[in-house]
């Protein structure tokens, strides 16, 4: 009886010891682990060197995979309008009349190369945590794509001023097309940066939503610079290659 009941007791003894094992180190704070924390038993690592770094990789896959998706079709879209371009002018038929540039254009290029380095200034910020910094290049960023878009249009009146409308030669119709479809997505740029200025205008203290306006950035700076790039790439296609 005495074996026996000595059996029963460590028998006892080793259940909850198990049940510790399989509950993963969960401490006094009622299963909930903080980050970098864990109890005595190294649950902690575990947890933040497996499913939290899984979880945190999601949105930014998520966001990132999503963007060059957009980025295919934009490119799949111009591709096709900048070839009809350059399958037309090396024709070089009578009707095809390029003229000068006008002086907004080159303002226009001006304010997309800056603001494509201050959302960068601003993304490098917002990755130091720097969230103050981050949101007043961001607010640059916006008034700079807003001027943008102002540019252009004052650009299409001054050509209207001069009577130059789509219609008038191949040379025009290509240059209000390709200035405008490309505007045209810089707006909507100019939306999602709204849509992060004030998803970022106040600062946060979580991890998780501060990760995920990392990645925002970081996806939205994709598009961002690829807008400056290809107006660069139509800058040069209507100022030189005419």
């Amino acid at each position: 009886m005495k074996i026996g009941t000595v059996e029963t007791i460590e028998e006892k003894e080793e259940k909850p010891k198990l049940r510790s094992t399989f509950s993963g180190g969960t401490g006094s704070n009622g299963g909930k682990r903080n980050r970098g924390g864990g109890g005595d038993n190294g649950g902690g690592d575990n947890h933040k060197n497996g499913f939290s770094e899984d979880t945190e990789s999601k949105p930014n896959d998520k966001f990132r995979v999503g963007m060059w998706f957009l980025l295919l079709v934009v490119m799949m879209t111009f591709g096709g309008l900048i070839g009809a371009y350059v399958v037309i002018a090396t024709k070089g038929e009578i009707e095809w009349k390029p003229f000068a540039l006008p002086f907004q254009v080159c303002v226009s290029t001006v304010l997309i190369f800056l603001s494509s380095l201050t959302y960068q200034k601003s993304n490098n910020a917002l990755q130091a945590e720097n969230q103050t910094k981050a949101k007043n290049w961001l607010l640059a960023t916006t008034v700079l794509g807003a001027m943008f878009i102002s540019s252009q249009i004052l650009a299409w009146f001054e050509l209207a001023r001069q009577g130059v409308y789509i219609a008038s030669n191949p040379y025009a119709g290509f240059f209000y097309i390709l200035t405008a479809v490309h505007a045209l997505h810089v707006f909507g740029g100019i939306l999602v940066l709204g849509y992060i200025l004030l998803r970022t205008w106040n600062k946060t203290f979580f991890d998780e939503e501060l990760t995920k306006r990392k990645s925002i950035s970081n996806a939205v700076g994709l598009y961002w610079h690829f807008m400056d790039g290809l107006w660069i790439v139509l800058f040069i296609l209507l100022g030189f290659w005419k």
